[in-house]
């Protein structure tokens, strides 16, 4: 096992440092809080010498995407960023790396969407991204920001689809925290040299992303599904090397004091943290309560929250984000994925930490303590959520 050094960083340089270790060709990003850190550094190391890379200076987020697909399908290995609103922008370009098979990274900041106007973190623009076929993981603190943007070169150029890292913005972003950074030269021999099979090359022209008619739109489709599906076998095989080789392991569903648990949270990004220390109260009062950390977001692991939760008695999903009229969106595929399981325990929804309020543990003591209510009560099939914190 490789050992680093203890250094101080803030989740935004952790993330840059990740880039820079595993010599990206090009960077293309528009500044946009709280994401801004990040190319503001990666800048500072290539105007330095310390990254020989390309910097575009792009326009939008719509173009930063734009020159990524481009690079990249020029055989280059690529980074770019946003949060919020800017990933809105760019949200149309996104399909198309993960169609053309383009192993473009990025991370997305989140950042509660407009309007009204915040710059804090929630999961709604995370929550926008669901269908566009990239892999995508969310990071709880700032090792875990920088470990998943190295594995997500290795996954995306050994699967040739894109990844995205998900941090919460400012929560991470812009929170300093004590960190292992691992060596360069480690981190150059667990990323391989990258090299697309199909690039652009005028000596032997290809053609990308034409245009599809019926007849052969549907199979075009069929084909990314069952290739985007195969992928979890190597995001799973990268964990396990990553874990080998710096001594951190990371999986697509991650438990916490769940050997005997009979109720478990759910719950995404770094609230994880405040949930371990609510889980942690909950115990010494005697409480049978567990945590599950959903890591992998797409593809979604089905079958490993289905063996997380097979012997609990009651399951408590929190959303930060709304689908409006539906309600929380991880609860309502989290329903999704034990519908058809012949056992599975109830799932209680609450939506919070809307545009960056907290959370504290009190309140998810108080979620367990309502979800326990709403049970007994029959309510456990009651599909809208509770928002909590809400001021009266």
């Amino acid at each position: 096992m490789k050992m680093g050094r203890i250094v101080g960083l803030e989740g935004s340089f952790a993330i840059a440092e990740a880039v820079r270790m595993v010599n990206v060709d090009v960077i293309a990003a528009y500044p946009i809080t709280p994401q801004t850190h990040i190319v503001e550094r990666l800048a500072e190391m290539i105007a330095d010498g310390e990254l020989d890379a390309e910097f575009i200076c792009v326009e939008s987020e719509h173009s930063a995407m734009s020159a990524c697909v481009g690079a990249s399908a020029a055989g280059a290995r690529v980074f770019t960023c946003s949060a919020g609103q800017g990933l809105e922008l760019m949200h149309e370009v996104l399909y198309i790396p993960s169609s053309m098979r383009l192993p473009v990274v990025a991370v997305a900041a989140n950042r509660a969407l407009s309007a009204p106007l915040s710059v804090w973190c929630d999961h709604s623009d995370a929550m926008s991204l669901r269908d566009i076929g990239w892999i995508q993981m969310f990071a709880e603190n700032n090792q875990q920001a920088f470990d998943l943007t190295v594995c997500a070169y290795r996954m995306a150029e050994e699967v040739l689809f894109p990844a995205m890292v998900h941090i919460d913005g400012f929560f991470l972003s812009h929170v300093i925290e004590d960190m292992e950074l691992p060596a360069e030269e480690d981190v150059r021999d667990f990323i391989p040299d990258y090299e697309h099979p199909f690039v652009l090359d005028p000596d032997k022209p290809v053609s990308m992303g034409c245009y599809a008619p019926p007849f052969i739109y549907p199979e075009t489709k069929k084909a990314q599904e069952v290739d985007f599906e195969a992928t979890k076998q190597k995001i799973l095989k990268t964990w396990e090397e990553f874990g080998r080789t710096f001594g951190r392991h990371y999986s697509p569903v991650e438990l916490y004091r769940m050997e005997d648990a009979r109720i478990a949270l759910l719950v995404m990004g770094s609230l994880s943290e405040t949930a371990m220390l609510a889980v942690d109260e909950m115990r010494d009062a005697g409480e049978a309560v567990g945590l599950i950390r959903l890591r992998l977001w797409r593809p979604f692991p089905f079958a490993e929250l289905r063996a997380a939760v097979k012997d609990i008695e009651l399951l408590v999903v929190l959303d930060r984000a709304i689908s409006f009229g539906m309600g929380g969106p991880v609860c309502s595929e989290v329903r999704s994925a034990l519908y058809n399981l012949v056992e599975r325990p109830p799932v209680i929804g609450f939506i919070g930490g809307l545009g960056g309020r907290d959370i504290s543990v009190a309140e998810f003591r108080y979620m367990i303590k309502r979800a326990r209510e709403r049970v007994n009560a029959g309510e456990e099939r009651e599909d809208k959520p509770e928002l909590i914190g809400i001021r009266e």
